[in-house]
């Protein structure tokens, strides 16, 4: 079998949302066991207030990810802004290895750039100055030692704060700047970008200094479908669940 390399993201599991649970645990025991590695590119979870939050359903999660990296599979993560908290507890407990924000592959001759896709997104300005203050040391650290019940109380009702700002945005906006797409290749050196969070699966061809460039984009999960970015050394596909 040719080696294969999985990509996903934006699951936003939670107790809420059963189905994609279950299809996720599905996706680990039958797809992601005949691939070389896989990929979460952010969001796995809709919320993470700290590797202490063993509420259903992350200890099937957990358990189904460790059996995948024990059998052999190379899981990586990156954070996504809904489980940006993930640490090194969860990492320990999984075998799964996580990604900075901006990580490099060499994907079967390619340099390939991969990112959950929020720090693209430029235009949102609210939001960026509220993902600078919450990925300091001091913010998380003044999180993580609140008593996990308060953690949980307040996810909820960011989740909710959310919502409603998203409502009043355009769609527009919480899009990726495609100038900070290409500065972004340049700065790391790539002509592909593989990313996620925008939930506007599609592939975007492009010119960055007369050379030719690729952006992929990883669909969200949904109770009625699931997708999967499937690279081979001579060729990808998307597959959908």
């Amino acid at each position: 079998m040719p080696k294969q390399t999985l990509f996903i993201s934006d699951l936003h599991l939670c107790l809420e949302k059963p189905q994609i649970t279950h299809r996720f645990l599905d996706f680990l025991k039958n797809r992601a066991v005949k691939a070389s590695e896989l990929y979460i590119l952010g969001d796995l979870f809709d919320t993470w207030v700290g590797d202490d939050d063993f509420m259903p359903p992350t200890h099937k999660i957990r358990k189904q990810l460790k059996q995948l990296t024990d059998s052999g599979i190379k899981v990586y993560l990156q954070q996504g802004n809904r489980d940006f908290l993930l640490g090194q507890r969860f990492s320990q407990q999984t075998g799964v290895i996580l990604l900075d924000d901006h990580a490099v592959i060499d994907l079967y001759g390619t340099p390939s750039l991969l990112m959950h896709g929020d720090l693209l997104c430029t235009d949102d300005l609210p939001y960026q100055a509220f993902r600078m203050k919450s990925h300091t040391s001091e913010w998380q650290q003044n999180v993580l030692t609140k008593p996990l019940a308060l953690r949980l109380l307040a996810a909820r009702w960011y989740r909710l704060r959310s919502f409603f700002h998203k409502r009043g945005k355009s769609q527009d906006i919480m899009d990726v700047n495609q100038n900070t797409v290409i500065e972004t290749l340049r700065t790391y050196n790539c002509l592909r970008l593989i990313h996620g969070h925008t939930h506007r699966p599609s592939i975007h061809t492009f010119e960055i200094d007369g050379k030719s460039a690729q952006r992929f984009v990883l669909a969200e999960w949904r109770s009625d479908k699931a997708e999967a970015l499937c690279w081979t050394d001579n060729s990808y596909q998307i597959e959908a669940f």
